[in-house]
């Protein structure tokens, strides 16, 4: 399934002070700017060149395109410019913030999304990174991150809301297992504990192989101290939504979460599902219309999952 964002805005349709603000960072002249696909936000996704050949890559926001997306790039901004060379990720090189429009400005990847359905050589690949990833952010290099618990307690509390009001629509196996649902993502949210700095929202769309096949991990708004194995076993749903892999067979395999008792991975499973299934049921967001799908999607790929690891 891919993700497009609507109505994305681009390099030109900034104001001029703000593309200004970006060239100073860069220090030149930008002469081309070319949109990216995928992702969810309305502001700008571009991958720019300027005039003596350098690149970087520009995304820019402001509260009239979506009232979340200025905090969420300011959120990352503190957290890319906290984050280790080691880490497999593209480095800050700015941000211009002028109370309205946030623009972030980062080194330029070269570099392609996974192809979807996953490929078990690129999955492969992004498996090992995220295990490396891991590594070089344990313990955590950001000091002023929520916990993954603190992040996640009301998100994975879906189940509780939908148990209250339950939707026309709601899928009859989830109905008929709302109690025993409640209760998993609430040892989910106990199972959160740790001193890594997990990305939580590791999918296709927010990671590049380049020409030698190096995986880079972007977008890091939500960036939180959790367990080590928790962005592992979330693009595990990314997987699985996509088909083509064993999933349950995976998370027995991989390194990272091979050791970690089950009904801590299928309490986050039930969380998150949760989460997407209580979302998905709200009006869309402003100036992102396909965001609820998308989330319905994931929870249509999580419930028979979970139905099986309960069963």
């Amino acid at each position: 399934m891919a993700q497009v964002a609507a109505r994305r805005i681009g390099w030109g349709d900034l104001p001029a002070t703000v593309r200004s603000a970006v060239e100073e960072i860069i220090g030149d002249r930008v002469v081309e700017a070319v949109s990216q696909s995928g992702g969810y936000s309305p502001g700008t996704a571009d991958r720019v060149r300027t005039a003596t050949g350098r690149r970087a890559f520009v995304k820019a926001v402001n509260p009239a395109l979506n009232p979340d997306s200025p905090v969420m790039h300011r959120a990352e901004a503190r957290i890319a410019g906290a984050l280790p060379a080691t880490a497999p990720t593209p480095r800050l090189l700015g941000c211009h913030d002028d109370g309205d429009w946030v623009a972030l400005v980062f080194s330029d990847v070269a570099g392609d999304h996974p192809h979807t359905p996953w490929r078990a050589d690129e999955l492969t690949r992004v498996m090992d990174a995220l295990e490396a990833m891991a590594v070089a952010l344990t313990p955590s290099p950001v000091a002023h991150v929520p916990t993954a618990a603190e992040l996640l307690a009301d998100d994975f509390a879906g189940w509780h809301r939908i148990a209250a009001d339950p939707p026309p629509r709601l899928d009859p196996w989830a109905r008929a297992h709302l109690d025993e649902l409640r209760a998993a993502a609430d040892e989910g949210v106990a199972a959160l504990a740790g001193d890594t700095l997990c990305h939580v929202d590791v999918r296709a769309d927010n990671l590049l192989f380049d020409a030698a096949g190096t995986v880079t991990v972007v977008d890091w708004p939500w960036a939180c101290r959790g367990p080590a194995w928790l962005d592992t076993a979330l693009l595990l749903v990314n997987v699985r939504l996509h088909g083509g892999h064993d999933t349950e067979a995976m998370l027995r395999r991989l390194p990272l979460t091979a050791d970690v008792d089950p009904a801590s991975i299928t309490g986050v499973y039930a969380g998150l599902a949760g989460f997407l299934a209580d979302r998905a049921r709200r009006p869309p967001p402003p100036g992102i219309p396909a965001l609820r799908a998308f989330q319905q999607a994931q929870a249509d790929a999580l419930l028979p999952w979970l139905a099986a690891r309960l069963g």
